[in-house]
């Protein structure tokens, strides 16, 4: 009996062990220190025939990948054993079904208790070139087929197993801040409704986007880095329209090139220990493209309404790039953000102490009443039932939209034709037009049958670790929107006795619901504008609903949790066929189509094409389509590059008009780095040799060598 007791007893440790840190509260523990855990884990999905999230283009679908995308993941647990949880994703945003998954997933791996909705804060990069279909609200499925079940699967598997790398690879470590400014890395896409915004505010400021830029450096108790995680507000659109190679774009390219200089450029992508996640913030009207934007005469585009001869199409944002070439755009963006915060990292002089706490609520944003001093007027006023205005349509700089809609459009006769279709998909009312106006409705997500396109019960939540405190916003803040939110919860924080709190925007997170426009920008119905759904006082609403959760911080009071969002599940649809199956010449998967040359030196680009599969079999997680090898000795080959790797580009296009042949061209730019020597290309995948069978079957295929000379 004795026996059994101790047995239990020791499991009961061993379980209590795993789930929580446990922290001798006898102890006199320094404030400072904190248990910090790190892991990543990629979430790259489907690369073919895959509509990609953000620009909305229909034809814009994933033909490759240039590099992989990864989920970041920081645990943070205090001297009294509270914990919380940030995650940045290399996606377009995360969709409300994403955390509740994730969620879930958390509680099924480590009981109820230890990761919550609460305490667990998921965030977007928002790049543009990644594959969509992950959400299961039907306006953001529109252009992808609708919801992509397994690449949902993919994305949520990958975010729960970087949070449980994290929380296995906790230490006791430090975490210093650094605050600055980034210059040459983001313009104002919106300037013209920013001046909308009262003058005595807009002197506050030196510029109409922040260049704020925020580094946490976190190090063990011996002051060797752990990891950093950077703040700066900027969307990345880098990669644009016209791309179909999955990327993680600046931000996601940022957060490679500091993995790769802090861990060695003999890593490989995605493996650590360090790990350099770059949140996104309040970049709602923030461009990347920061020659700014021109019409194809190379003329600049009317201030106004973005347009050139009174068109919308032609007015493209340009990148610092040669030419405005993307890549390189990328690189320029990504490498001044890495540059920066690692200048920070390195210097980095405020220490981080204090508690982790955390507040979260869901709120039903169709009518909530807002009320000075969060209004316009010393009146009460209210959101209202989501909907889209005309400007949507039309797109941005970064991106522009087709069918002759232009922004700052407050003309209610529209497009004819949009005017059909929108009465078709739900005809708004008179109370929500007056709700929303100036916003003419194109589209009334709110309205539609049976369920909403876009969601209405919203989490909003807080997170301080020590004097750092996430504001986790559910979509894109404006510049100006930002800067109110973060001024609403400092005087708070202040008032309530947090010295210097650093309040930070962590944009895109929890769930997506379009953009947040001031009431003042949102007169001028930009595209910003017209994608705040949720009418003229949404900002006002989430500054008083952020103010409350931030005032049960400081009074150390709970909050309501709200209404539960729906399920959704069994409320999605889906149009994009399977793969029926796949064929290769002889059944020779990996054969070559076109082999590599034998010689070349840097700066050339090494090419070979094989016969293979489509990419959608498998997504090849934590792994790789492509690998560059170098022999070291006759007959043995190393791997120096995979398909994170910048320098390399996978390619998949059809090979036959019945879409069962598959081309695959495996590319590598040579960089100043290699070493002289011989190589060799690599492609790997898996193959469905039957339309009568799901099986799957690997195969691989390998290039003649050659050689590389400076």
């Amino acid at each position: 009996m004795m026996r059994n007791i101790l047995l239990m007893t020791t499991l009961m440790v061993v379980i209590a062990t795993a789930v929580k840190i446990q922290i001798d509260t006898n102890v006199k523990l320094d404030p400072t220190t904190y248990q910090i855990g790190t892991g990543i884990y990629d979430i790259t999905g489907p690369a073919a025939e895959t509509g990609m999230m953000g620009y909305a283009m229909p034809g814009q679908v994933t033909e490759g990948l240039h590099f992989r995308l990864r989920a970041r993941a920081f645990v943070f647990v205090d001297t009294n054993g509270n914990r919380a949880a940030y995650v940045s994703t290399d996606s377009c945003m995360i969709f409300q079904a994403v955390k509740i998954k994730v969620v879930q997933m958390l509680e099924e791996h480590f009981g109820e208790g230890v990761y919550s909705h609460e305490n667990v804060l998921l965030s977007g990069t928002h790049t543009h070139s990644g594959p969509g279909g992950y959400s299961m609200y039907a306006l953001y499925g529109i252009t992808t087929l609708g919801f992509y079940k397994d690449h949902f699967e993919s994305i949520c598997s990958g975010i729960t197993q970087a949070i449980i790398r994290a929380h296995n690879s906790v230490q006791p470590g430090k975490i210093l801040a650094e605050q600055s400014k980034l210059q040459d890395s983001n313009i104002n896409r919106s300037p013209t409704a920013y001046l909308n915004n009262p003058a005595e505010e807009r002197a506050l400021y030196n510029h109409d986007v922040d260049k704020n830029i925020t580094v946490l450096r976190m190090e063990d108790t011996q002051g060797n880095p752990i990891a950093a995680l950077t703040f700066f507000a900027v969307h990345c659109t880098s990669m644009n329209n016209t791309n179909h190679l999955i990327s993680g774009d600046n931000k996601g390219y940022a957060s490679y090139i500091w993995e790769k200089y802090a861990n060695g450029n003999s890593s490989l992508p995605g493996t650590g220990p360090f790990i350099a996640a770059f949140g996104q913030s309040n970049e709602g009207d923030v461009s990347p493209n920061t020659k700014g934007a021109f019409c194809p005469d190379g003329s600049p585009c009317e201030a106004a309404d973005s347009t050139c001869n009174g068109k919308n199409e032609g007015c493209k944002g340009i990148g610092p790039g040669k030419d405005g070439d993307m890549f390189e755009s990328t690189q320029i963006i990504g490498t001044n953000q890495f540059e920066k915060a690692l200048e920070m990292f390195n210097n980095a002089s405020i220490p981080i102490g204090g508690p982790v706490n955390y507040r979260h609520t869901w709120l039903t944003m169709t009518n909530i009443t807002v009320n000075p001093p969060f209004t316009p007027t010393s009146e009460p006023a209210t959101t209202c039932r989501a909907a889209m205005g005309y400007s949507f349509a039309a797109g941005t700089t970064d991106g522009p939209g087709a069918f002759d809609f232009t922004q700052g459009d407050n003309n209610t006769n529209g497009n004819i034709f949009w005017n059909f279709i929108s009465k078709f998909i739900a005809a708004p009312t008179e109370e929500q037009k007056k709700c929303q106006a100036p916003k003419p409705i194109l589209i009334d997500v709110g309205l539609t049958k049976p369920l909403p396109w876009t969601p209405d019960i919203i989490p909003i939540q807080i997170i301080t670790i020590g004097q750092i405190v996430l504001c986790a916003v559910p979509g894109e803040f404006t510049t100006m929107s930002g800067r109110r939110l973060r001024n609403t919860i400092y005087e708070i924080m202040a008032a309530g006795g947090m010295e210097n709190p650093i309040v930070l925007v962590a944009g895109l997170s929890n769930t997506y619901s379009g953009y947040i426009a001031t009431y003042e920008e949102y007169e001028v119905q930009r595209y910003e504008a017209a994608s705040t759904i949720f009418g003229p006082h949404t900002l006002g609403a989430y500054q008083q609903e952020f103010a409350k959760l931030a005032t049960a911080i400081v009074n150390n009071q709970q909050v309501e949790p709200g209404p539960f969002p729906r399920n959704m599940t069994g409320h999605t649809f889906f149009f994009l066929p399977p793969v029926v199956f796949d064929e290769a010449p002889d059944g020779h998967f990996g054969k070559i189509y076109e082999d590599v040359q034998p010689a070349y030196t840097i700066g050339q680009t090494v090419a070979a094409t094989f016969y293979g599969a489509n990419p959608r079999n498998n997504y090849m997680i934590e792994s790789t389509f492509l690998t560059v090898d170098i022999e070291t000795s006759s007959g043995q080959w190393q791997t120096v590059l995979v398909d994170g790797d910048w320098e390399t580009k996978f390619k998949w296009r059809m090979h036959d008009t019945i879409g069962s042949q598959s081309l695959i061209t495996i590319e590598w730019t040579i960089e100043s780095w290699a070493q002289p020597g011989t190589y060799r290309l690599t492609h790997q995948g898996y193959a469905k040799p039957s339309m009568f069978s799901d099986k799957l079957e690997p195969y691989s295929g390998t290039s003649s060598s050659f050689t590389v000379s400076a």
